[in-house]
């Protein structure tokens, strides 16, 4: 299973969203987010459109989950490097048991900083 973490800021469009996703050249089985980003119509947008799953995950869901990159402002909010990479790390792992994930892209982000993706796949136990 491949989730995409998605991260974006408040006024991020649903065309900061695809274009995001985009950038990690894949296509993914689910879209993960913070339940707050989840709930935004730009995002439940971009999963109805591709048809996926979106899992809202909790801000404790993702503290403490070790990423490949580190903003220091996401860390120090969110008690993780990356809220996209935390985000499909996690989401990655949900209902599996012991399953563990990896990140198959990092964090990747729009040029105007408005948001950001992370490509994680579950691997069995």
């Amino acid at each position: 299973m491949k989730v995409a973490g998605i991260g974006f800021r408040a006024n991020a469009t649903l065309a900061d969203l695809r274009s995001v996703l985009a950038l990690t050249g894949a296509r993914p089985d689910a879209l993960a987010s913070l339940a707050a980003k989840a709930a935004q119509p730009a995002l439940i947008e971009l999963a109805r459109e591709l048809a996926l799953p979106l899992i809202a995950l909790r801000e404790e869901d993702i503290a403490g989950e070790q990423t490949l990159t580190c903003s220091p402002r996401i860390k120090s909010r969110f008690g993780t490097g990356s809220v996209a990479e935390a985000c499909a790390l996690v989401a990655a792992r949900q209902g599996a048991g012991l399953a563990r994930s990896r990140l198959i892209t990092p964090r990747l982000m729009t040029a105007d900083g408005m948001a950001t993706a992370a490509l994680a796949e579950r691997l069995e136990p």
